[in-house]
């Protein structure tokens, strides 16, 4: 039995509740209920839900809760759900880019489809997605579905999954309810500080809502440390870390202090990690000789928060390396799982011996 087959069961359990981004209501309320049942005070706010122990200020994560799927966006109709809720823009306005469209378009052909209620996440029918295209008139991702003609506008309609354990790997639609489920997993071994999940991530809004909580309690801090999963090409590049840090990605520089901590812990605990950003960087180092075009150093809630707030919230990242990202089959090694909630114990200052785990 893995000694984290408690996190492992809750995973199971999680990863089959639908959380389109932009309809996560019904998730948090999945949430609320694993995290009152482990003890945590359970607060909402819009776009975020907080959880705390009694010690709030001894450590704070954050992982967005929310992931890829579609909405229906008229009779028969239905578009990639990130496009439609960040109104087909990043962060700082640019339009989706047809090469991203393009490179989306065939990744979920005959992937099964639950369609819900977002608030109460009823069951409202399943289907199929037979094909994809992009709409020339409107420039958008279109999908055509089996089964859900039934659908009025504005229905959700999450990608149908379940979690996989085989060949050393778990596998499903991991990102980012597995440190979602692990953080929930922190408070049924006597998690005392302070968790947040944020909805709309993959729309580039999450940063928002986390923001406007520190702002509404006029609290800075430089300890925030959001976790989520990050993508690699293949399982040999899996191999080669544990877990992974930045110390930067393309919004802003991370907390210093914080990340060295992190670092030291690493090597304190025989755990092996890689720096993202300076992965990229090397990658990019050979795009260029080759005559490539270089890739970002990608975008993260920490990022996005620090370069808003210009300081105000500040901290650093913690994350799960992957293969297929974004798809139904993105997996994550086994070891990693297990090392990431090690570090997760150690930042808390948990020690599980003798605990009766939920």
């Amino acid at each position: 039995m893995n000694k984290h087959q408690n996190f492992i069961d809750l995973l199971r359990v999680l990863i089959r509740q639908p959380s389109v981004v932009g309809a996560e209501h019904s998730f948090f309320r999945v949430l609320q209920r694993e995290l009152e049942e482990r003890g945590a005070k359970v607060t909402w706010y819009e776009g975020l839900l907080v959880a705390q122990g009694n010690q709030p200020e001894s450590a704070m994560f954050s992982a967005h809760i929310d992931r890829h799927g579609l909405i229906c966006t008229g009779p028969n109709e239905f578009q990639y759900a990130a496009f439609v809720t960040g109104h087909r823009s990043d962060l700082l306005g640019n339009s989706v880019s047809e090469k991203l469209m393009t490179k989306i378009v065939d990744r979920f052909r005959n992937v099964p489809l639950t369609a819900y209620e977002p608030w109460s996440g009823s069951y409202r029918g399943a289907g199929m997605i037979k094909n994809a295209y992009i709409c020339e008139f409107r420039n958008n991702l279109i999908f055509e579905v089996e089964g859900l003609e039934h659908l009025v506008a504005g229905t959700p309609v999450a990608f149908t999954d379940s979690l996989k354990m085989q060949d050393g790997l778990l596998t499903g639609q991991l990102d980012n309810v597995m440190t979602a489920a692990a953080l929930v997993h922190l408070f049924g071994l006597g998690f005392q500080g302070t968790a947040f999940f944020t909805a709309e991530e993959e729309s580039g809004s999450s940063w928002r809502y986390l923001l406007e909580w520190f702002r509404r309690f006029n609290g800075a801090t430089d300890k925030l440390i959001v976790v989520d999963t990050s993508p690699f090409p293949d399982r040999a590049s899996l191999e080669a870390q544990q877990v992974v840090l930045r110390r930067r990605d393309a919004n802003a520089s991370f907390n210093e202090a914080l990340t060295d901590k992190l670092e030291q812990i690493c090597l304190s605990n025989g755990i092996s990690y890689a720096y993202k950003d300076a992965y990229i960087e090397a990658q990019n180092n050979i795009a260029l000789a080759e005559g490539r075009e270089p890739a970002s150093l990608g975008s993260t809630e920490l990022g996005r928060i620090t370069a808003a707030s210009n300081g105000f919230v500040q901290g650093t990242t913690l994350q799960v390396p992957t293969m297929g990202y974004h798809t139904m089959e993105e997996s994550a090694l086994l070891g990693s799982s297990d090392a990431f909630l090690s570090l997760l114990l150690e930042l808390s200052g948990i020690t599980t011996e003798g605990q009766n785990v939920i």
